[in-house]
């Protein structure tokens, strides 16, 4: 009997290697190589992916052909509506049939609980719910939670499994229209001698789902967990493998959670969906501009308003600011919510073309409500939020901005100024400082709100601050 060959793998890029590496020479990583046995029977002898007595290989060389490009027939899957609309714009207009979805998240920022209110409410698809971590009875408790009626409950069937084998054989019985794995890392196959969770396993249970779904067009939406520095757990190859990866992401503190999207090859990875946790579950927020801007900062020094867009969505943002005096030698520089390395590049800017010293003080910049923006329009805010810190002097109330910060002062154009404009005039701002070069085919006639071009940094402090 031919003897279980064994080989190290990656635990961060899945990176193979016959033998045991200190760093990993794809990734750079130290002390991640993990000793995995293979066995030398492969998987298409067994069991298989598909139940009892079916070859994957075999059915793959009976399937596959070679096709022309120009022969191939282009045609447009319609897409599964989620009735979430957040959701479905994060996957770029809804599931596609035969894809595979990977939802990872913190512990406890509600991966389960967005999933499982989704499933409720998709009513005309026959949802099989595959839970390796919680009862049935746990899952009933969380639906009555989420104050949805029983009525409903005739298209979710819930299964409390962690063999990957039984679950197929499950999935052939119900032939359910969806499939939610919860979560893939307790999943595990009886071809591969590891226990849950580790690398081979997460790969060949990842694997097999992805060619049940591309085989049989059902969609299969993976909940996966997050390491401790933030990254999904298992090898980088499960990101790779699934079709989309979505993250959920919030601060616990807080009452709002960001649903981003990291890989979409049917949509883009610019979307963003916020939603505001409450008692019953998950709501969703259509103007979140309106939520972000409750509390009245009127009198109050370091907070400014940047109008962000995140993916084709433009809202408010507010910025806020807090510059004092270095307790110790070296001065602190902290950001919640922005790049800190752009951070410090915007105060060296601010120092270096303003004229304002800034090294013997320290800087805590904050996005309010816990968001997380990548905008380069926020950089405007930034400076205006610093400077209005440093100087004890409050924005004008009714004052928003927009404009992307160049090394050498200048105040760059941003893309989709009409819509950002648009958003500030519906929240009653009566004046927007954008960049100069914006102005450019720009109709001013049908904005009733006050445009403020300016060309260098100064000009916009000046228009702010006399």
């Amino acid at each position: 009997m031919a003897k279980d060959k064994v080989m190290y793998v990656c635990e961060n890029c899945g990176q193979e290697s016959a033998k045991w590496i200190g760093k990993c020479p794809s990734c750079g990583q130290w002390n991640t190589f993990k000793e995995i046995k293979t066995s030398p029977q492969p998987l298409s002898k067994g069991r298989g992916a598909f139940g009892a007595g079916v070859s994957i290989s075999s059915r793959g060389r009976d399937a596959a052909k070679v096709l022309r490009l120009r022969d191939i027939e282009g045609h447009d899957d319609p897409r599964i509506d989620m009735h979430d609309e957040e959701l479905n714009r994060v996957l770029g207009g809804g599931l596609v049939p035969g894809s595979i979805v990977l939802l990872g998240g913190e512990p406890g920022i509600g991966k389960s609980t967005l999933t499982l209110q989704t499933m409720l409410n998709l009513k005309e698809k026959r949802v099989l719910y595959v839970s390796g971590e919680e009862s049935a009875h746990q899952l009933k408790m969380r639906a009555e939670r989420l104050a949805v009626g029983d009525s409903v409950a005739d298209n979710l069937m819930i299964l409390c499994e962690n063999s990957l084998e039984a679950i197929f054989d499950h999935i052939k019985e119900v032939e359910p229209n969806l499939i939610i794995i919860d979560s893939i890392q307790t999943i595990e196959t009886e071809d591969v001698e590891s226990s849950a969770g580790s690398i081979a396993q997460v790969r060949e249970c990842a694997s097999a789902l992805l060619r049940f779904a591309k085989s049989s067009g059902v969609p299969v939406i993976l909940i996966g967990h997050i390491t401790k520095e933030g990254t999904l757990a298992g090898p980088k190859i499960l990101e790779h493998i699934v079709d989309t990866v979505i993250q959920f992401e919030g601060d616990q503190h807080y009452m709002y959670r960001i649903l981003r999207s990291i890989k979409n090859r049917f949509g883009s990875t610019s979307e963003l969906g916020i939603y505001e946790m409450q008692q019953t579950g998950l709501r969703q927020v259509s103007n979140p501009s309106e939520l972000l801007l409750t509390e009245d900062h009127d009198g109050l020094s370091g907070v400014a308003i940047s109008s962000a867009i995140e993916g084709v969505r433009p809202f408010l943002v507010e910025t806020q600011a807090l510059v004092s005096s270095a307790a110790y030698g070296t001065p602190q520089r902290s950001a919640t919510g922005f790049d800190q390395r752009r951070l410090n590049m915007l105060l060296a800017v601010l120092e270096k073309r303003v004229g304002f010293k800034l090294m013997q003080k320290d800087v805590f910049l904050n996005i309010a409500g816990g968001l997380r923006v990548t905008d380069m329009a926020m950089d405007l805010s930034v400076i205006a939020a610093v400077l209005s810190s440093n100087v004890d002097t409050p924005i004008e109330s009714g004052w928003c901005m927009a404009g992307e910060v160049g090394l050498s002062g200048e105040v760059r154009p941003v893309a989709r100024i009409e819509q950002r404009i648009s958003e500030a005039e519906k929240l009653g701002f009566s004046h927007i400082i954008i960049p100069k070069y914006n102005l450019g085919g720009l109709n001013r006639k049908k904005f009733k709100i006050e445009l403020v071009p300016v060309r260098k940094v100064e000009e916009a402090l000046r228009a702010l601050f006399g």
